[in-house]
């Protein structure tokens, strides 16, 4: 743990440094081969929750019912393919959708029947497609008002570039995560667009942090000839890398318990909508801040015509000192006598001066 804080500070120094933007035709090739993949998965479908599509949902509660139990009896009564989950209180949650042809009290006798409890043990709860679809459309609405104010936030607080490369990296992680949900066939519940909303705060507060960074860097930039807009991005960038992923992992952690430990070993299937989302998504945040934002930032600011300046005359000031330290380090290197250096020709020529009898000419014509 003392190795990795000595390089983040290290990193904050100077002293180390990645090159996150100068690789970013690789990020942007990983990006696109994830990007293609999760629209493939979207365009396979999302298994949309009950919530979305209508249908009724059936709460049982019987001490000891598992939920392999449940799903064996729940497939004798309906032919609609039930989904069964357990949920907290030891009651298990049946989703019946609008395909089944029977009625909703026929099938709450027939699954008490076949479970073996009392008819008053079985809550049924009836779920139009109407009250889904303003959900969906709410949620459109809310996600859309969201990026607009994200995007003038940007635009004043920093500059609209700053705001197009945020607004890049958020609609990237939206995309991965809605497609890995769509691989996965996670079921997609109101709790799941809470997870989505969730995420998109969370990868802007990551951009927003590493472009303040960068916007201190790059103040007055034009004044030096140091170094190029890519390179002061790139430090404020890995000044802030460490804490970036820091951060990620501390998120990371609780969300990974709910996930593989409450959904996975412990069956709670109804925190995988929400759980799934925030872990696919603080991952692509972190990434996506990181190796998509910045450096599409550095790519549109080179594109002006002050950072065009600025990097010519970086490449002539470092082109000027590599000749100037080449023609320094010349005369150390060969004398003006072939092979032997300078001092040593000097000293051979005292010498033969000094061996000469004073006043008597010298024979060389």
């Amino acid at each position: 743990m003392s190795r990795f804080s000595n390089l983040g500070h290290r990193l904050y120094q100077g002293e180390v440094s990645f090159d996150f933007v100068g690789r970013r035709k690789l990020w942007y090739s990983i990006s696109g081969v994830i990007v293609l993949v999760a629209a493939i998965g979207l365009a396979m479908g999302l298994h949309l929750g009950i919530e979305f599509k209508g249908g009724s949902v059936y709460t049982v509660t019987k001490p000891g019912l598992t939920v392999s139990q449940a799903q064996d009896k729940a497939d004798q009564v309906v032919s609609s393919h039930p989904l069964v989950q357990s949920t907290d209180g030891n009651k298990i949650r049946i989703q019946v959708s609008t395909d089944e042809s029977k009625s909703s009290d026929e099938v709450r006798s027939q699954l008490a029947e076949k479970i073996g409890v009392p008819l008053d043990t079985v809550e049924a709860q009836v779920i139009g497609p109407s009250w889904g679809k303003q959900i969906s459309n709410k949620a459109l609405t809310g996600l859309i008002i969201f990026m607009v104010l994200v995007t003038l936030y940007l635009a004043i607080a920093f500059e609209w570039r700053m705001a197009v490369a945020a607004l890049v990296a958020l609609i990237h992680d939206l995309l991965i995560t809605i497609g890995v949900y769509a691989l996965v066939g996670f079921e997609v519940t109101p709790g799941t667009v809470i997870g989505f909303l969730t995420i998109l705060g969370y990868s802007l507060y990551d951009t927003v942090v590493v472009f303040d960074t960068v916007k201190e860097n790059t103040k007055d930039l034009t004044k030096q000839n140091k170094r190029t807009y890519s390179e002061a991005a790139n430090a404020g960038l890995n000044q802030t890398l460490v804490r970036s992923l820091n951060t990620t992992v501390v998120a990371l952690l609780p969300v990974a318990a709910l996930l593989f430990i409450g959904g996975g070993l412990l069956g709670a299937g109804t925190l995988n909508d929400i759980s799934l989302a925030l872990f696919i998504g603080l991952a692509a945040g972190a990434y996506s801040s990181i190796c998509v934002a910045t450096p599409l930032l550095a790519q549109l600011k080179e594109e002006q015509p002050e950072m065009k300046a600025l990097r010519k005359r970086v490449l002539q000031h470092r082109a000027a000192a590599v000749k100037a330290e080449a023609s320094d380090a010349a005369p150390t290197d060969e004398g003006a006598d072939g092979d032997q250096p300078a001092g040593m020709v000097g000293q051979r020529g005292r010498a033969a001066g000094a061996a000469r009898p004073k006043g008597r000419p010298s024979t060389k014509r």
